[in-house]
């Protein structure tokens, strides 16, 4: 190597979480600038996962020919890690030897909440020694970025998904079936919301229209049986409900825990693991039982979508999106600045430091779906589900529990306080607490 190679800074980047089209963008886009500006730059494998353990022999020298065609592709070229280096003191303290043995001078981080707040503890832990930026990236699309942009990674997923669900809406047309379709979304509901809409499914589910109240899984089941039997009234017997799998988490956990497909299993930072939890085949399974016991023959098939979307080929949106941040990472690095999660908002690179996204409890906030919104009240209205209105004309009740073969005071019983904001029936033990005090 030249003199001139040894007296060159490092930039190491490095991707956690879960991948999402975009990341080899990122890379590339932070590599090509990167060495324009004169830098080293150096990949690490595998996320914190090897600097965790003061490792610092998983990485690859990176070089504008390795990496100029890369943005076309899914997945991630660096691979990526779940693991937390600030689970402990001794992991944080472990992954900056490691950084400061392969004289690292800027790094950057491709993730989402956690691995921003892994990244911000390595900033605070740098002191300055090595200057920190950090770009967001999740297909949940849950990360406050400004002007309501989206993550990168989001509108890939969401076109991959909506490809898909329209496909199996042609499907339970052609075989006159309904189809419950799964969609990741740990803490949001954006990829549900955004496909279902997009595609025109019959429904979607997602954990903001409950608020922040608990609610029963029997709920989850009472909206799908209602819409089944709404949409029986209006002449079809099939249709598409989209959940996002995010609702499990606003289910009360001890009924979930007695159920036989359910497994409470938690990850690396804590998170139950969404995926172990079938919801699709746990609501499938409930509905079906109860539509045969009164008689009612409905086909439904549970399907999940969510890790064939995140290492999809991206969009060119999300191809030239991961362009201008990866871009705009290394500029705000060489500015002389650190400790930031980098976004970009009508062309304009926008730092939002650390300290000012990530909350008491260590985390980043969560972006959830405005339920108050225009844009959800649109998706809503386009919904067949049980409505107010539906329950004004006693006739129209009948209608709905004869089809459901149902008496008509069942019905309401069953399904009328699903027209409440948020639709969450009242405990029965709550009912005769409330009996009692009347007496």
């Amino acid at each position: 190597m030249s003199e001139d190679h040894y007296h060159k800074k490092t930039l190491a980047i490095l991707v956690g979480g879960g991948p999402a089209p975009g990341i080899n963008g990122v890379i590339r886009s932070v590599t090509i600038e990167a060495i324009n500006s004169g830098l080293n730059v150096i990949g690490i494998y595998d996320g914190f996962e090897y600097l965790s353990k003061g490792d610092s022999s998983h990485t690859i020298e990176l070089r504008i020919e390795d990496v100029s065609r890369i943005h076309y592709s899914g997945g991630s070229i660096l691979h990526t890690s779940r693991v937390n280096p600030a689970k402990s003191k001794e992991m944080l303290d472990a992954a900056m030897k490691a950084l400061t043995q392969l004289s690292v001078d800027y790094l950057v981080t491709i993730g989402g909440d956690d691995t921003a707040t892994s990244a911000s503890k390595i900033d605070q832990l740098a002191a300055g020694q090595i200057q920190v930026a950090h770009v967001p990236k999740t297909i949940d699309n849950d990360l406050p970025l400004p002007g309501n942009m989206p993550t990168f990674g989001y509108q890939t997923a969401r076109d991959f998904g909506f490809h898909i669900v329209q496909s199996l809406m042609v499907d339970a047309a052609t075989t006159r079936r309904w189809y419950y379709v799964v969609t990741m979304g740990r803490k949001a509901g954006h990829l549900a919301l955004g496909i279902g809409k997009a595609a025109g499914a019959t429904l979607t589910i997602i954990g903001e229209e409950f608020r922040d109240t608990t609610i029963s899984f029997e709920t989850v089941c009472d909206i799908l049986e209602a819409s089944i039997i709404k949409r029986m009234a209006q002449g079809s017997n099939y249709g598409i409900a989209v959940l996002a799998e995010g609702i499990i988490t606003r289910i009360d956990q001890e009924e979930l825990r007695n159920h036989p497909y359910v497994n409470l299993e938690k990850d690396l930072h804590g998170h139950i693991r969404l995926s172990e939890i079938d919801i699709g085949r746990i609501t499938k399974d409930e509905v079906r039982r109860r539509l045969r016991e009164r008689g009612i023959n409905v086909t439904i098939v549970n399907k999940d979508i969510g890790y064939e979307l995140r290492c999809a080929s991206p969009i060119p949106y999300d191809c030239e999106y991961t362009q201008d941040l990866g871009y705009a990472a290394v500029r705000y690095l060489l500015s002389g600045n650190s400790g930031a999660i980098v976004t970009v908002d009508k062309g304009q690179l926008i730092p939002i430091k650390f300290k000012d996204i990530i909350n008491k409890d260590g985390r980043i906030n969560t972006r959830e779906v405005d339920v108050d919104s225009d844009s959800y009240q649109v998706a809503r209205k386009y919904m067949i589900r049980l409505e107010k209105l539906d329950f004004e004309e006693l006739k129209n009740v009948a209608r709905y529990a004869l089809i459901g073969n149902m008496k008509t005071e069942e019905f309401i019983d069953r399904f009328q306080y699903l027209t409440n904001d948020p639709p969450v029936k009242e405990r029965k033990e709550h009912k005769e607490e409330k009996a009692k005090s009347k007496k």
